[in-house]
């Protein structure tokens, strides 16, 4: 069985590296990826489109989206019975204090911020995927 991992990623390009960093994994590595906060919900709730969607094993979440922002997604996913138990890995790129405090407040599992350099952001992204996926042990559906 594969890792599922639900990427909340605006901008596309950044949902792209990430794409090309998990696909030499080691691991099998199934990659959701939705754009704003609104359908990061709506998929985590199987709701409209997304009726069919896999249950995500982690959340890679960017803190800056459009119509929901990540904050919000997170007090939602770790406020919620069913959803409060999948890894939420804050990947932004705020490396603002109050951000950093907010998100593990809100219970982030781990706060990242993003480099701006392709190879170190590829980088980080590996050390995820060895961390998370290869080391940790995710919680059962």
């Amino acid at each position: 069985m594969p890792i599922e991992v639900l990427l909340v990623e605006d901008n596309p390009g950044d949902a792209q590296l990430t794409r090309i960093a998990l696909e030499d994994s080691k691991i099998s590595v199934h990659l959701n990826v939705v754009e704003d906060g609104v359908e990061a919900i709506e998929f985590l709730r199987k709701q409209e489109k997304y009726a069919q969607a896999a249950h995500p094993d982690i959340i890679l979440l960017d803190l800056n989206l459009p119509r929901k922002d990540g904050r919000e997604v997170l007090a939602e996913i770790k406020g919620d019975e069913n959803l409060k138990r999948i890894p939420v890995v804050i990947l932004t790129t705020s490396q603002a204090e109050e951000d950093i405090l907010e998100a593990y407040n809100l219970s982030a599992n781990c706060y990242i911020t993003k480099p701006v350099d392709f190879d170190q952001f590829v980088k980080i992204v590996k050390s995820i995927e060895n961390f998370w996926f290869a080391i940790v042990k995710l919680p059962p559906e």
